[in-house]
């Protein structure tokens, strides 16, 4: 029996999921080694939730229901969004580091680095939301549900963070350094997660932002957060398609994210590794 034929076989599927999952432990391990990158990506959200329910909830009113029960979904729809942007800073600091011309010189697939990055950021993301709701639990917040609509409320704003790491991903492959990826991704961040349903509602916003916030899709994820979690209140809920179908909105949303910006990083990626 020749030594080819005692080898194990691999098929292309099996192959790119094994790439996937080493360059995912990779990222992973790298968060071991930088604790510091851990530690401020949960100090921020507990920052969040610690700030606006016990500075501001005195100064806004929301009708119905308590400002912490109206708050903590705006606050885990900003968390996982800004937490997206680990994507972004990591893929350009790799090619600054030359990390991905050693993956290149690697028989593996190129999509795996992409796959592994956005995977590790969605790990990340789901410690920070659990911390982060521990903190909610602390300042007032109840989940008025039942235990299926609260899974599927933490898998939705879970799944809404890993299709936006692939724009965040595109984005970072786009820019000229790491240091430039800040700036650029706040431009997009800002007016997605404060224009928005997330911190006061949206029929209080002048007319021109009201309508921004309303076809908002984070406005679409903080108001299908607070349905899945039972955090709606009686506050009335503006009367458009996005603000009252908002899961579909968010399923749709994350559906376009993936087919669009999935192709896109890939073909990115792919220009990158051929210069």
């Amino acid at each position: 029996m020749s030594v080819a034929a005692t080898l194990p076989t691999w098929n292309p599927l099996s192959m790119w999921y094994s790439d996937g999952w080493t360059v995912t432990k990779r990222n992973l391990i790298k968060i071991k080694r930088s604790p510091d990158m851990l530690v401020f990506a949960v100090i921020q959200p507990i920052m969040f939730v610690l700030l606006f329910s016990q500075v501001y909830a005195g100064a806004i009113s929301v009708q119905g229901t308590d400002y912490v029960q109206f708050l903590m979904a705006g606050i885990f729809a900003q968390t996982v969004v800004f937490g997206s942007t680990f994507s972004g800073s990591a893929m350009a600091q790799d090619l600054k580091e030359g990390i991905i011309d050693r993956f290149r010189s690697l028989p593996m697939s190129s999509s795996a680095v992409l796959i592994g990055r956005t995977n590790s950021d969605l790990v990340l993301n789901t410690i920070s939301m659990v911390i982060m709701m521990a903190t909610g639990v602390a300042v007032g917040w109840r989940v008025n549900s039942s235990v299926a609509e609260f899974l599927a409320g933490i898998g939705l704003l879970l799944l809404f963070s890993y299709a936006f790491s692939w724009v965040m991903a595109l984005l970072g492959m786009s820019v000229k350094s790491p240091e430039v990826i800040n700036n650029a991704s706040f431009l997009i961040l800002f007016p997605l997660t404060f224009v928005s349903n997330a911190f006061v509602p949206s029929d209080t916003l002048p007319t021109p932002l009201r309508i921004f916030a309303e076809w908002n899709p984070v406005s679409s994820l903080v108001q299908a957060a607070r349905q899945l979690f039972g955090n709606e209140g009686t506050a009335p809920v503006p009367d458009i398609w996005t603000m009252q179908n908002p899961i579909a909105t968010v399923l749709i949303g994350i559906s376009v994210m993936l087919l669009v910006f999935v192709p896109l990083c890939i073909r990115k990626f792919a220009s990158i590794s051929s210069r």
